[in-house]
């Protein structure tokens, strides 16, 4: 395979991308500014040690970093300040079209309101479509290691916004929270007219899955690699079309996978599984998008016709109109051809 050629075909092709956590696109040198601007400590001396300390053996070391830095997080402006460096960055890696997430409760627990929350990630996300040309959807996820209570708490406080926000979902420490958890508040919020969505199978099992589909009515898995585990539930998956939004880099860093090689990726294909590439928490997992796409490339020895399936399916998967869809599509075919 030829690095280079694969390479600058990743790195030309538009894309989506459908699994990212704005807190999550937090880089160190605007973590230390917006501290700085803040007046807030963080427990780190420089970007460089705290660069060092994203070293992580699984999902709840990272996630303690994670709240950390986003403690530091305060006004309408580092939110919105937060947001525009994940477009800008992206932009450059010619993705046209991201439905990201964020944790209202990570904020609203430490007082922060809502409004500000929203507001910030809202007006960027704006400007991204009018200055970058980057179409989007919001979707707002629930903590899963807070309770019910707090789950509800926060839809409620979500309405006011209803028109900003397409999608709920569910994120977190995922052992010992089951979607069933969650159950009650998934079905309030899909009668207020929310789609749903929800991290299942990363370190949880097949089962979290099954409830996410069955339980919480999910129209998307966010990860879902032990979907595997269980291959009456790959059949559902994949007469269904479910898409699965897989994060390879993530993986990789948090151990759910200990090397490249062993991404489920391309069994997943064989298995005509819907299945995406995303960069999950780029910041912390050193890479964005065309970063994720190279890794898995060079791991598993991907063709452009195969990066190309793969990023039509982040199209397919995505909740844009199908006109859009389908002149997106087009165009990805057209590049394919231009290019390989």
């Amino acid at each position: 395979m030829d690095n280079i050629s694969i390479e600058k075909f990743i790195a030309g092709i538009p894309k989506a991308e459908l699994h990212l956590h704005i807190e999550g696109t937090f880089e160190p040198e605007l973590m230390f500014e917006i501290a700085k601007r803040n007046d807030k400590k963080i427990p780190y001396k420089s970007v460089e040690e705290l660069k060092n300390a994203y070293r992580f053996n699984n999902l709840q070391e990272f996630l303690d970093i994670y709240y950390a830095g986003a403690n530091v997080l305060i006004t309408v402006q580092d939110f919105y300040d937060l947001t525009w460096a994940y477009l800008t960055k992206v932009h450059e890696q010619n993705v046209v079209h991201v439905e990201i997430f964020f944790d209202p409760q990570t904020h609203t627990d430490r007082g922060i309101s809502f409004d500000t929350v929203i507001k910030g990630i809202y007006n960027a996300l704006e400007d991204g479509k009018e200055k970058l040309g980057i179409s989007y959807q919001l979707i707002m996820s629930f903590l899963r290691h807070l309770d019910e209570a707090s789950a509800f708490k926060t839809l409620e406080q979500a309405l006011p916004y209803r028109d900003w926000i397409s999608a709920v979902g569910l994120d977190s420490s995922e052992l010992g929270n089951p979607p069933s958890k969650f159950e009650r508040v998934f079905a309030k919020a899909r009668e207020k007219g929310f789609i749903t969505v929800a991290h299942a199978g990363e370190e949880g099992p097949a089962e979290y899955i099954w409830e996410a589909l069955d339980l919480l009515k999910v129209t998307r898995i966010d990860h879902g690699n032990r979907c595997l585990d269980d291959n009456q539930l790959v059949e559902e998956l994949a007469k269904r079309q479910i898409p699965l939004t897989l994060c390879p880099l993530s993986n990789l860093e948090l151990k759910v996978v200990q090397d490249l090689k062993d991404h489920p990726i391309t069994k997943m294909m064989d298995k005509n599984l819907l299945v995406t590439v995303n960069s999950d928490d780029p910041a912390y997992f050193g890479g964005y998008m065309n970063e994720n796409y190279l890794g898995i490339a060079e791991a598993l020895d991907l063709s452009k016709r195969d990066i190309t399936e793969l990023v039509i399916n982040s199209f397919k998967a995505s909740w844009l109109p199908e006109s859009e869809k389908k002149k997106m599509i087009t165009q990805i075919e057209v590049y394919f051809e231009n290019n390989s």
